[in-house]
């Protein structure tokens, strides 16, 4: 799908949906927050979706859904999640249940499972269990094997849409070896089971997304037939990690789509608020947090689109991008609400107020991010244990291996390229040393500077080749990673990749790979997202705050720069447009009362 062809499409959503701000609209935050209050799962809104057609976009067109390229799907829950976080996680808990059909289903099974969901039906991802949590090799489920079928005995605990769901997909244990074989993915569709023998746990209250049905089931020897085994037995460890990987990419849009409504809400109140004769939003101090906050944005943008892509174009790697949006984009974006609410002050607390209320909803639901799906600690343990093989290669590479990465480069960034048909079979679980994003920097920077020389304007130029020299420095990190690792690795020996030191050294990787997330996308999509991008500026403030991940004192830009950013993000900001590098308008009007 092109960008204008996305872009039209996203449009008539938020056009269906209307004015959030409106009590009349279709999805008004005043309803949001009411099922919010309430602890209500919101079925109006939910049907109301898929009525529309949301969750089509997020099953594959060859069993009867829509899903041609993943990041339309991915977009689409971002303006959702942007009124209610709540109803784009219910939404996505049935596509990541769903993944294991897509990866391994036969087309008979799969065409029934997308008629299904595509008719009302609704699935939950049944993985963790109590005792166990991300450890799910520990899981105690059990499938035995009996004419016709199984039968399952166990409970799984903490997972989402498990009351309301028809269907759960189920990770059960079909071999008592253990082992990454010994487990098998069930769909146990509770509208087959006898009355009763699916137990529901009680639903857990949350601090955030409190209108989702967060509780679990209880089986004792429920039968299940011989086609409700998903792929082949042994397969479940295998279908398991790659729907992760899914996931830990596709929930980036939750964080993106609250992001974005907490800095519209803020732009609403400093554009207007006035205190000691000056707008809040002319306060130089001021003025520079709303821009920092907004370039934040636009990083874990860049960081998602390209990862969302490179599920379809490149899923050799996605053990590493989808580890890298699952840590960075939440604890880059935790920090960013964080500046947002000290700009607010008293506001966010105003928890009945009409406008401000909503902050506190997106606060609080931007902190599930951080943890479902696997959290920090599990990303980072992903990538710390592949960092020396990650370095050393975009170290030693070689011409062809960098060619092929920046063909690569090309498709996962240059958002008008075509994409390849979604295989998520084709994922693998290590990247084998691989991170084209880093590969292809050194060209990405030749890129840059070209681009630089070909700007009329003099400050555009030297802009950009500001830009050029902070990924130079982003670079030449690289070298000091790859030692810190060699000497660690030497200290500790075997270990060393479970070091607190070698965590802390994959957090930094993170950051390097999200500046040249933000590079690939200035130079590959230019001319793609229409006038303006991309703006030097705004580039440059990226990068500057990734690079204070490493000289958290040391800024490249100055107040130049940042009146600039912020004169983009208020021009977004009136024209009622989407905070990201997707030209998408957006129904959003800024009336309130101080």
């Amino acid at each position: 799908m092109t960008v204008d062809d996305l872009v039209a499409l996203a449009e008539g959503l938020e056009d269906h949906l209307g004015d959030p701000h409106d009590a009349g609209a279709r999805m008004p935050f005043s309803k949001v927050l009411a099922f919010d209050e309430r602890e209500e799962f919101p079925y109006e809104l939910t049907d109301l979706l898929q009525a529309w057609g949301v969750h089509e976009y997020c099953l594959p067109e060859r069993w009867g859904g829509r899903a041609g390229d993943v990041e339309v799907g991915f977009n689409l829950v971002r303006l959702v999640a942007r009124r209610d976080p709540t109803t784009a996680t219910a939404l996505m808990i049935t596509n990541v249940a769903f993944m294991p059909h897509w990866i391994a289903a036969g087309d008979e099974q799969g065409r029934a499972a997308v008629h299904g969901i595509r008719h009302g039906v609704r699935m939950s991802w049944g993985l963790s269990e109590r005792r166990h949590g991300s450890d799910v090799l520990a899981n105690e489920m059990r499938a035995e094997r009996v004419p016709g079928g199984w039968r399952l005995t166990g409970e799984k605990y903490l997972i989402g849409n498990a009351t309301i769901a028809d269907v759960v997909s189920v990770q059960a244990r079909t071999a008592e070896r253990g082992g990454p074989g010994g487990w098998s993915v069930f769909a146990l569709d509770r509208r087959r089971c006898p009355a009763g023998t699916v137990a529901a746990l009680p639903n857990e209250r949350l601090h955030g997304l409190r209108a989702l049905d967060m509780s679990g089931i209880r089986v004792d020897g429920v039968f299940v037939p011989e086609d409700a085994l998903v792929g082949a037995e042994g397969q479940g460890l295998e279908l398991a990690l790659k729907s992760a990987q899914v996931a830990r990419v596709v929930i980036g849009s939750i964080a993106l789509g609250a992001v974005d409504t907490a800095l519209r809400l803020t732009m609403d109140f400093a554009a207007r608020r006035e205190i000691f004769g000056q707008r809040v939003a002319d306060i130089p101090y001021s003025r520079r947090q709303l821009a920092e906050c907004f370039a934040d944005l636009m990083v874990a943008d860049a960081v998602c689109g390209g990862a969302v892509r490179a599920l379809q174009s490149n899923p050799a790697q996605a053990s590493v991008y989808s580890s890298v949006v699952k840590y960075f984009v939440p604890t880059l974006l935790e920090r960013t609400m964080g500046q947002l609410s000290v700009l607010l002050g008293a506001r966010l607390y105003l928890r009945d107020h009409p406008h401000f209320g909503v902050y506190q909803k997106m606060l609080r639901d931007l902190a599930a991010v951080s943890f479902v799906d696997g959290n920090t600690v599990v990303n980072l343990k992903n990538i710390a244990a592949q960092l020396d093989g990650l370095l050393r290669t975009a170290r030693d590479a070689g011409d062809g291996l960098r060619a092929e990465a920046v063909e690569r480069v090309g498709v996962m960034f240059g958002l008008n390229a075509e994409l390849p048909v979604w295989r998520p079979e084709r994922q693998l679980l290590v990247s084998r040393g691989r991170d084209d994003v880093l590969l292809a920097l050194p060209d990405a920077l030749e890129r840059l500077r070209d681009l630089a020389e070909r700007q009329r304007d003099e400050r555009d130029r030297a802009l950009f080749h500001r830009a050029a020299e902070t990924g130079d420095r982003l670079l030449k990190e690289f070298d000091r990673l790859l030692g810190e690792t060699a000497r660690l690795k030497e200290d500790v020996g075997r270990g060393y990749a479970a070091t607190a030191e070698q965590f802390r050294l994959a957090e930094q990787y993170c950051a390097l790979h999200a500046g040249a997330a933000a590079i690939h996308l200035a130079v590959r999509s230019q001319g793609a997202l229409g006038e303006g991008f991309p703006d030097p500026a705004v580039l440059l403030l990226c990068l500057e705050r990734v690079w204070r991940q490493f000289r958290p004192t040391e800024t490249v830009t100055d107040a130049a720069v940042v009146d600039r950013v912020a004169g983009v993000l208020s021009g977004l900001h009136e024209e009622g447009r989407l905070f990201s590098h997707w030209p998408v308008r957006v129904r959003a009007s800024a009336d309130w009362t101080a």
